[in-house]
């Protein structure tokens, strides 16, 4: 997971200063050394790391550290302040035009996933009530029409398409943008030798026709930056005039990420970026860079490969997330849109009188599961970096459950009830009724152990201290 090394660095940093009553400037650059060293090999720009340090320090070796009564949190809340506004301060909305439609234009190199974001950002937008469109004005790489095609017939967003050979990038942009008012999947311009920017012009102009208030423009991409990529972008752009140019660049590729950002703005003026791949093993240096480095702000990071995978980025709690402070709110939106109360509710009775089951743990996993990565969930909970490692290799994808599923359904009622009679030839039993391996019925009666131990702590964590912790599906 992105920022996770960085993470345990910055925790071991900031372990010698706390339980000190008092301290030195020497514990202040002792600590901050650590800091620095742990952002350079999280791929931080260096002199975004050296100017971040040295804000850190002015501030930390002032009376504000000095005459706290905390001085170990005092730090660590300078640090907080400072990251969030290293990555960007504020939220940064996508700004919808009063005269529909808004037009976004998606750009980046190929391979950054410029594709899948284009239906991520149309659910996205979907969910607040907006008729977006696609417009797929790639006619270069083999098969990007197809697969707008196929995504768009997945999450039910109409696509406007241009297959005819030479079609031009900003006659297609400008076109999709002309035409925005029927709700078919798929529409098609017939224009012989169409080039993108022709595409584009006749997406538009079909989206006003159906009533469409957003155009999505998914563009091309290269290997490289070159002339022949940015003219055609900034042909698309002249013509089109979009309301938003968002460039969609891989976080894996850290530093490399920041330099296309900056030739990209430097040539079209970006408006805002998508970090793609955030949930892969990024090591965050990008997210920490690229609105120092470029003024642009980063809008949206993609935190799974599927169409809601795709998290509105707000500065303040990433901060949080990176310094394992939590980040409640983003974890309270995603209850709240995700979890069914009613059964929360039972869910939460169960725990409190000690009858969680193992069809329980079933029905819980396959709530949890709504709200995403487990390991993400966990990365919203303050001081959760131990557990997390301990539940590295608890998956809660469709395989992983559907072999739960199969293990548990193999049991009696009396052995899901209560698992602590499962010997050695019950287990035999269920691993060859689920198609499974008795080392597997093992794993998964330690993985229900584990999840209600977490969830028992959860709970006392809730109560002890009133106020700090959100009401999770499981909490009672």
């Amino acid at each position: 997971m992105a920022f996770e090394n960085l993470t345990h660095k910055l925790q071991e940093a900031f372990a010698s200063l706390k339980g000190k009553g008092k301290i030195s400037e020497e514990d202040v650059n002792l600590a901050l050394r650590q800091v620095r060293f742990a952002l350079l090999e999280a791929d931080v720009n260096f002199g975004v790391a050296k100017d971040f340090i040295a804000r850190i320090k002015d501030k930390a070796l002032g009376e504000e550290v000095f005459g706290s009564l905390n001085p170990a949190q005092t730090v660590i809340k300078i640090v907080n302040d400072e990251l969030t506004e290293l990555l960007g301060g504020t939220e940064s909305r996508i700004m919808i035009s009063p005269k529909p439609p808004t037009i976004i234009m998606l750009v980046g190199l190929q391979g950054a996933g410029k594709t899948t974001t284009a239906g991520k950002l149309s659910v996205h937008l979907r969910k607040q009530g907006k008729n977006p469109m696609l417009v797929a004005a790639d006619v270069y790489r083999p098969a990007a029409i197809k697969q707008l095609q196929v995504v768009g017939k997945q999450i039910d967003i109409p696509v406007f398409a241009d297959e005819t050979p030479g079609a031009n990038p900003v006659d297609i942009a400008r076109r999709a943008v002309e035409g925005a008012q029927i709700d078919v999947p798929v529409f098609a311009n017939e224009t012989p030798g169409a080039n993108p920017v022709e595409i584009a012009k006749a997406g538009i102009e079909e989206a006003k026709r159906l009533f469409k208030d957003i155009v999505i423009i998914d563009t091309a991409g290269r290997l490289a930056i070159d002339e022949t990529l940015m003219d055609e972008l900034a042909n698309i752009k002249g013509e089109v005039k979009p309301h938003e140019i968002l460039l969609v660049v891989d976080a894996m590729i850290g530093q490399d990420a920041v330099g296309t950002a900056e030739a990209f703005n430097n040539y079209l003026g970006l408006d805002g970026v998508i970090l793609t791949k955030m949930d892969g093993d990024a090591r965050g240096g990008a997210a920490l860079s690229i609105k120092a480095v470029t003024g642009t702000p980063i809008k949206f990071t993609g935190t799974s490969e599927k169409m809601d995978g795709l998290e509105v980025f707000h500065p303040d709690r990433m901060a949080s997330r990176i310094l394992d402070l939590g980040d409640f709110k983003t974890l309270i939106e995603n209850v709240q849109s995700s979890i069914d109360e009613e059964e929360a509710k039972k869910m939460a009775e169960k725990m409190a009188k000690n009858s969680f089951t193992l069809d329980d743990f079933l029905a819980q996993m396959n709530q949890i599961r709504k709200l995403g990565p487990l390991q993400n969930i966990l990365g919203m909970l303050p001081g959760m970096g131990k557990l997390k490692d301990q539940l590295a290799g608890f998956d809660l994808d469709n395989k992983e459950v559907r072999q739960i599923e199969a293990i548990i359904k193999s049991m009696t009622m009396a052995e899901r009830t209560n698992p602590n009679i499962l010997n050695g030839s019950r287990r035999k039993r269920i691993a060859a009724g689920s198609g499974t391996t008795v080392q597997r019925v093992n794993q998964l009666i330690k993985q229900f152990e584990d999840a209600r131990k977490f969830m028992k702590q959860m709970q006392s964590m809730s109560k002890g201290k009133k106020g700090m912790f959100p009401k999770l599906p499981f909490m009672g």
